[in-house]
């Protein structure tokens, strides 16, 4: 029996939102059930009752969409707020049209995410790649999202105090299995910080592909 896999996807183009669903559902390693929401309040409602019984595991979520009746969503990076706070475990793929280097980067400071994706990128592999991503508890970022150099070091909001002791205690030769023994994080959150600062250096290797780029980059 493959494992059940909830998704709740949040896109006001039917055409669209059906896309991604035919993509996903590609994947047979998971047994899907999805469901759609076309503005904020009608993911509102979904989201609520969801509460009674199985959880989403996954959102898929547009930025722009129509506010929920009462005013107080707004947007998709409102929902993004919401569901964070409600079901911290569920993963969350922003998915957008916008590519405006200052909206972005808002985006990525403000909004709670586990990919984000510029649409015109996107494409069925490309979905798929960030799918297994996300359930594999890395980041991901499309390809014009790192092109806006968005993802830098520079950013203070992206590279915080914890990332910099993990770039410093692997310089050192601490391996990542090893690395809670110096940082007060489980290895899974250690684990998705590193894959995080591999996106924001823009490398794909392993450790030492990882510490070279830290060294051109003035962190060790």
């Amino acid at each position: 029996m493959n494992e059940e896999f909830k998704v709740l996807i949040i896109e006001d183009h039917p055409l669209v939102s059906e896309s991604y669903k035919s993509i996903l559902v590609s994947n047979i390693e998971y047994n899907f059930q999805i469901l759609k929401a076309a503005n904020c309040g009608d993911a509102l409602r979904i989201i609520n009752r969801s509460k009674q019984g199985k959880h989403f595991n996954l959102f898929l979520i547009d930025i722009q969409l129509d506010a929920s009746e009462d005013g107080t969503i707004t947007s998709g990076e409102d929902l993004a707020v919401y569901i964070k706070s409600e079901f911290p475990n569920s993963k969350i793929i922003i998915l957008t049209a916008i590519d405006n280097t200052e909206r972005v980067k808002s985006i990525i400071k403000s909004t709670p995410h586990d990919a984000l994706m510029i649409k015109i990128d996107i494409t069925p592999k490309i979905l798929l790649q960030a799918f297994n991503s996300v359930v594999n508890d890395n980041l991901y970022y499309s390809t014009r999202v790192k092109r806006l150099n968005v993802l830098t070091l520079e950013n203070e909001e992206l590279l915080d105090d914890i990332n910099k002791k993990i770039i410093f205690h692997l310089s050192k030769g601490v391996t990542t299995k090893n690395l809670p023994s110096f940082i007060d994080l489980k290895l899974s959150m250690i684990e998705k910080r590193k894959s995080a600062i591999k996106q924001i250096f823009n490398v794909s290797g392993g450790d030492a592909e990882l510490l070279l780029e830290a060294e051109k980059r003035g962190f060790i």
